[in-house]
C-alpha cells in the first residue's frame, strides 16, 4: 500500500503514512491547513462550480489540527514534488516540512502541476512500479 496526495491531500496522505508506515508521494502538499483555512470559516462556494455552496465550519480546523503529525518519522518513506511557482504554497515550508525526503524541487511550475506528466517516471521509480 502507498498513499499519493496532492495540496490537502498531501497533508491526509501524510496523516495516514505515519499512522500505517506505508510510503507516501506529496504533490505541492499542504502543511498546515488549520492555519491556512482558519480564515474560511462559514459558507463557500466550490471552487469547481462556484453555484453550489457548502458550510466550512469550526470544528474541522479542530480535526485538522488533530490529524497533524508532531514531526515526520522515516522520512526516506516520502517522495515529494514541489514547485518554487507554487501561488497558493511556499516551498520553502513544504522542502522544510519533510528533511531526509526525496524531494524533486521545480523551478516555477504552480499549485496544479501543470506539467505533472513529466513528473510520473519519478513518482513511479518511488513506488517502485516503473516497468
Amino acid at each position: 500500500m502507498a498513499v499519493v496526495g496532492s495540496s490537502l491531500g498531501g497533508f491526509y496522505a501524510t496523516a495516514v503514512a505515519e499512522a500505517t508506515g506505508c510510503p507516501a508521494v506529496l504533490l505541492n502538499p499542504a502543511i498546515d491547513p488549520a492555519r491556512d483555512l482558519r480564515g474560511h470559516i462559514g459558507e463557500q462556494t466550490q471552487f469547481h462550480d462556484p453555484s453550489r455552496h457548502f458550510d466550512f465550519r469550526v470544528e474541522y480546523i479542530t480535526e485538522l489540527q488533530s490529524l497533524t503529525a508532531s514531526q515526520i518519522t522515516r522520512p526516506e518513506r516520502y517522495a515529494a514534488i514541489i514547485a518554487k511557482g507554487d501561488e497558493l504554497l511556499d516551498w520553502r515550508e513544504m522542502t522544510g516540512r519533510y528533511p531526509g525526503a526525496h524531494i524533486r524541487l521545480i523551478e516555477g511550475g504552480d499549485h496544479a502541476l501543470s506539467d505533472f506528466d513529466d513528473h510520473l517516471p519519478f513518482l513511479l521509480q518511488f513506488l517502485e512500479l516503473e516497468p
